[in-house]
Order: structure tokens, then sequence, then C-alpha cells
């Protein structure tokens, strides 16, 4: 199967049928891998999406970063331009608020005092639809990760996913970005180099 799309959906559709306490449980046990990468324990910078509809949980992970005295930011999307905005996330309860398509995103008037660089960020968790053994991904068809991940080539990659949103290998594009690896409660897939 080589159509992107059909992928994608067929994917997304098995994703969607995971009961609620069958995707708490995975994500947990994502979480608790993903705080435990060396990567992760020593970087003090973590960009991190905030979850959505059946997307592996992230909120118990972002408390437990802040817990950890990380600086945690999120993505806020600015649609008119196309591109993520990062801002620093204090406490999740009072500063995300339904966004764009009714994902949680900071409240906008954080914004002017919250807002950071890109090139500050040492790593960036994110979301997607399907993965594949080399680290390759396929998000939303939005296109707003692969813009933000161009920018920022020395941040570590790092995707949360079920397993079951893996395959062997995905018809990938030359503008698709590769990841470093992906967590998902069964096992963590480092890819190859992606200086290769």
């Amino acid at each position: 199967m080589n159509n992107p799309a059909q992928i994608r959906k067929e994917i997304l559709a098995a994703r969607d049928r995971l009961t609620e306490p069958q995707r708490h449980s995975k994500s947990l046990l994502i979480c608790n891998s993903l705080l435990s990468l060396d990567t992760v324990k020593c970087a003090q910078n973590i960009f991190i999406y905030v979850n959505f509809r059946s997307e592996v949980e992230t909120v118990h992970c972002i408390k437990r970063l802040l817990e950890a005295g990380k600086q945690v930011t999120v993505p806020l999307t600015n649609v008119k331009e196309k591109r993520l905005e990062i801002i620093e996330l204090i406490d999740p309860d009072a500063d995300l608020v339904p966004g764009y398509c009714g994902i949680p995103e900071p409240r906008e008037d954080l914004v002017a005092s919250r807002s950071r660089t890109a090139l500050q960020l040492e790593i960036i968790v994110l979301p997607g639809s399907v993965f594949d053994l080399r680290g390759g991904r396929f998000g939303y068809g939005g296109g707003y990760y692969d813009r933000l991940l161009s920018q920022v080539p020395q941040a570590k990659r790092i995707a949360l996913a079920y397993e079951m949103q893996i395959i062997e290998k995905l018809p990938l594009q030359e503008h698709d970005e590769i990841l470093d690896c992906i967590v998902t409660e069964k096992r963590i897939i480092h890819a190859a180099s992606r200086n290769k």
C-alpha cells in the first residue's frame, strides 16, 4: 500500500477505535519510557505537543517534566503563517484553552510574555498519524511540524505513538523530516542517523 492518504486514514481509524482506558494505560507506559531516555533527562528545553482526540496523551508527561524542573514549551498554531508558535507552559491547567480545531493550546494573552525561539529547543516531542522503522513520519497533512523541524536541525526529534501506528516502510517524500526515535508502549525505535 503506497497511497499516503489511504495509509493515514486506515491507521487513524484504528487509533480512534482504541478505548479511553486503553489509550490511557498505553500513554502512561509511553510517558515512562520517554522520561527514562538519557536525552530527555539531560535536556533542559523540551517542546512537546498537547494531545488531542486519540493521540498519545501528554498532559501527565508535561506535568512530570515541569516537576523535574524542565522548561516546557508547547505549540500554538499560527494558521495565517502556517507555523507553530513556541510558548512556555508553567501550569497546564491554567495555561491551556481550546484553540485551533479544538486542540488545547496556550492562551493568546501568554504569547507576548512566554514566546520562545526555536533555537532554544533541545528536544521536540511530536505526534503523527503513521511512522516507520526508519524514523519516517506522516503527520496530518498540514506540514506544521515539518516546517518547525527544518528550522531546528540540532534538536532531537522524538515521536510518541501507539505500536499500531508503526509500519515497516512509509512512502516518504523528499520534504518529509526523519525522526531520531519513536516511543511506543512496547519499545523505543532508534532511527538511523539523520545525517546519512
